[in-house]
């Protein structure tokens, strides 16, 4: 993702729709947080978080509502607005993953939500490690919209063919692995699948909040958002959407831990 000629330009995107992104976007289920605490090795209560490209807060609050002692960190001033309006309390500092403003060994839990592909692991990786205490742990995770469902398979399909070049997916599950094996990092894994079920027009806020439509003009974004609403509504005629999710977690145990 971060080689792409357009990535500036999409990862610069997200500030035009935070208020959309916040809406919109999926949550996570409490499971993922249970699986993170076993993969981790540790509860998440006290621990001291770094959430990175935290965007709105999603996963902040949620990490925050576990009892971690969160700090979120967001590049995007367009985002970080929104998480200050939707996340009264949590702090947040503006930075990135791939220059982390914190001291060595200040963290326990470096988590990356639904935004590692936004870094350069080459630099990301390391500087995790860095603010990592012994035995802590780089966490990222992805909610992915079940591509072995029919529709989100078209729809997928659909705006690849729309916007060459600017459309990308989040990957294969535990692709980040191999990212992580030059560094000898204990990696541990899991796969969760869960579903929501939103209005059509909800899911149409949410691709309008994804980078490869928020970049584009009004005018070459309007058509494809009708094209969706189309044949979502030709699949969900009563305007209700069973949507499906593939839960990728990848943690990464830092020297020092238990094994």
């Amino acid at each position: 993702m971060t080689d792409g000629p357009d990535f500036r330009r999409l990862a610069g995107s997200f500030g035009s729709v935070a208020a959309e992104y916040d809406r919109a976007r999926p949550s996570y289920p409490d499971e993922l947080f249970d699986e993170l605490e076993r993969l981790a090795g540790r509860t998440l209560k006290g621990a001291r978080v770094l959430d990175v490209g935290a965007g709105t807060g999603i996963s902040t609050r949620l990490l925050a509502a576990r009892g971690a002692d969160v700090v979120a960190v967001e590049p995007t001033p367009g985002m970080g607005a929104q998480f200050l309006a939707s996340s009264p309390g949590l702090p947040l500092v503006r930075g990135s993953g791939d220059e982390l403003p914190f001291h060595d060994r200040s963290a326990d839990l470096v988590t990356y939500a639904q935004a590692f592909h936004w870094t350069r692991p080459e630099l990301s990786i390391p500087e995790a490690l860095r603010v990592l205490r012994p035995g802590g742990a780089l966490a990222t995770w992805w909610n992915v919209k079940d591509s072995g469902v029919g529709w989100v398979r078209a729809m997928g399909e659909r705006h690849a063919a729309a916007m060459a070049g600017l459309y990308h997916g989040y990957g294969a599950p535990g692709e980040i692995v191999g990212q992580l094996a030059p560094h000898g990092l204990r990696v541990r894994t899991a796969v969760l699948r869960w579903e929501r079920r939103i209005t059509v027009d909800h899911l149409i806020t949410d691709l309008t909040s994804r980078s490869y439509f928020a970049s584009l003009t009004p005018e070459r974004r309007a058509p494809l958002l009708a094209a969706d609403r189309e044949a979502l509504l030709a699949e969900f005629p009563d305007g209700w959407v069973t949507e499906p999710y593939v839960l990728d977690l990848t943690v990464a145990l830092a020297p020092g831990g238990a094994a």
